[in-house]
């Protein structure tokens, strides 16, 4: 079966080598000689055109792979999703940011297998019905929050199955460091200018009775002298806290990549705190197993966690003993091991309707007592979000009278190659 650019090449020839052989019949010159040299000709032509023609068809057939191949680079080297979807919204072509985005993204598969957003479907239908460009937002919060905006744009492709009709594009713009900058700037005024209020009436307090009545009074100017400096402290401390937390939260969404042991960071920091504990008459203790403990996280935020912890142990439970230990637990239900560490107190107790607030920003069971204490109210609130960065789990376990539990569980990582811990060289204090 003939391809249908061959077929008027062959049909040419034969109607040349017909009007040639027409015109010597009428002639009276037609012999066996004449159809003989007829027919070769028919044949060879036929051929030579064909061969003429295949180049051809195989220079314009190799176009469309080519540009093809051009675009997929392209999409390759772009840092933002995109994806490309026909008149059906299926998957026509994405790239490894929207496949890392959406890890159940398949091509030649319905968009909303994998993008459950009703506000991005309405979106590439009202693009297909109209032309125009459209603009909206995504949002994840598994497993971690992510805002994006969504541009939906009609996209003719002339050389792609359809004739020419309009596919839809799809670019995602991540917009989530963005909020979380307007977000911490809004937050750190609110908070700041809500707790430094106290602290900076006290001290022109102080300062205004130093100027006037306390002028000459030696005892008194050193009383207050001394208070003024316990409440810049306090300030101090919170403004760093605060720059701590936003700081975390900026970078949530990123996942550590190095290796620490957990055990030698905790180790490390009992032994930071020891001068401390002794001061206050508390035994602290640490009990890990003699084996690395290998997580993937940022060595100094999981050293400013476990500093919180047992800061706040040693403030709020009522002395006595204060022990830190590390536990490897086995995964169930084929889920892998977590490296566990408990920071146990046996302190007063914390009542049960006060737990699921204690992570929140200035949250205090007892607002004078923590205050006293030089508590900011903020320390819990980095121990979480330090944790929701390093895909970690915080539970508090308490009960009035029987002292307090606060267990920090993280995911064991072993590393492909046998060596020494990256921390293993100590820290500079």
């Amino acid at each position: 079966m003939l391809s249908n650019p061959a077929r008027p090449l062959w049909l040419g020839v034969t109607l040349a080598v017909a009007v040639i052989v027409f015109a010597e019949a009428i002639g009276g010159t037609v012999d066996a000689a004449l159809i003989v040299s007829a027919s070769l000709a028919l044949f060879i032509g036929g051929l030579i055109g064909r061969r003429v023609q295949g180049p051809v068809l195989q220079q314009s057939e190799a176009g469309p792979p080519r540009r093809h191949t051009i675009a997929e680079a392209l999409l390759a080297n772009i840092p933002d999703p995109v994806i490309l979807v026909d008149r059906r919204v299926v998957v026509m072509e994405a790239n490894p940011a929207a496949r890392r985005l959406l890890p159940g993204l398949k091509l030649r598969h319905p968009l909303s297998f994998s993008l459950r957003a009703p506000d991005v479907l309405d979106g590439i239908e009202e693009v297909l019905r109209t032309g125009s460009a459209v603009r909206t937002e995504y949002a994840t919060r598994v497993p971690t929050e992510r805002a994006f905006e969504v541009q939906i744009g009609a996209l003719p492709m002339s050389d792609m199955p359809g004739g020419g009709e309009a596919n839809v594009v799809l670019f995602l713009r991540d917009l989530t460091e963005a909020r979380r900058l307007e977000a911490m700037r809004v937050d750190f005024v609110a908070n700041a200018s809500h707790e430094l209020r106290t602290p900076l009436a006290a001290l022109l307090g102080f300062i205004e009775t130093l100027q006037g009545p306390a002028r000459d009074d030696a005892r008194a100017r050193e009383q207050f002298l001394g208070i003024m400096r316990t409440q810049a402290q306090r300030m101090t401390g919170l403004i760093d806290d605060l720059l701590s937390l936003s700081r975390i939260e900026l970078h949530e969404h990123v996942v550590p990549t190095r290796t620490v042991d957990l055990g030698r960071i905790a180790r490390q920091m009992v032994d930071m705190q020891a001068p401390l504990a002794l001061k206050r008459g508390i035994a602290l203790s640490v009990e890990r197993p003699d084996i690395p403990l290998p997580v993937l996280g940022d060595r100094d935020e999981l050293l400013r966690v476990i500093e919180n912890l047992v800061e706040n142990a040693m403030k709020y439970g009522g002395g006595g003993v204060v022990v830190v230990s590390l536990h490897r637990v086995e995964g169930v239900d084929g889920r892998g091991t977590r490296i566990e560490l408990r920071v146990r107190d046996e302190g007063p107790g914390i009542a049960a309707e006060h737990i699921p607030r204690l992570t929140e920003r200035f949250y205090r069971v007892d607002t004078a007592s923590s205050r006293q204490q030089g508590g900011t109210g903020l320390g819990l609130a980095i121990v979480k979000h330090t944790l929701n960065r390093h895909r970690g789990k915080l539970i508090i376990e308490s009960e009035p009278g029987h002292g307090t539990t606060v267990r920090v569980s993280l995911p064991e990582h072993r590393p492909d190659t046998v060596g020494p811990m990256p921390d293993e060289v100590p820290a500079r204090d």
